[in-house]
């Protein structure tokens, strides 16, 4: 599987108008295995939790060792402005950049329940809006 994956990244990597977005599992495996051979960044999604926070910071430390330039967190199901307070708070004190948020929002349940893609079941959710926008902004301008 790891070969698949870093043959389609380098692939990718080969134009520099082409972007490549891989979604992997929150593991240190991917990484030991070359896959960020090819990464212009690494966004690690993380939740307002301390678990995956510190899933997050291992992750970005990782990356840092192996030289990827542009780490960065995405805090993912924000609730309210404490729980942005608490990612930004353990991201300034690991010297992390905080890249995008996405709230927490009901309609993403309600479209896995109907089997339907997010962006198809509810285009104006404030999770499918606030992705898009985190997506113009990463690839709009080359490589944030």
């Amino acid at each position: 599987m790891h070969a698949t994956v870093r043959s389609v990244i380098e692939v990718a990597a080969g134009n520099e108008r082409e972007v490549c977005i891989l979604d992997t599992e929150a593991s240190p495996e991917h990484l030991s295995r070359g896959t960020a051979r090819y990464a212009d960044a690494m966004y690690a999604v993380v939740e307002p939790y301390f678990k995956s926070l510190e899933t997050g910071r291992r992750m970005a430390a990782l990356a840092n060792d192996l030289g990827l330039e542009k780490v960065a967190l995405i805090a993912n199901k924000v609730r309210d402005d404490k729980e942005l307070a608490a990612v930004q708070e353990f991201a300034d004190k690991h010297d992390l950049e905080v890249a995008g948020v996405v709230p927490f929002d009901d309609r993403l349940p309600e479209a896995e329940r109907a089997g339907t893609a997010p962006l198809d079941f509810d285009p104006d959710s404030p999770a499918v809006k606030a992705i898009g926008d985190l997506a113009r902004k990463l690839v709009g301008n080359g490589r944030a």
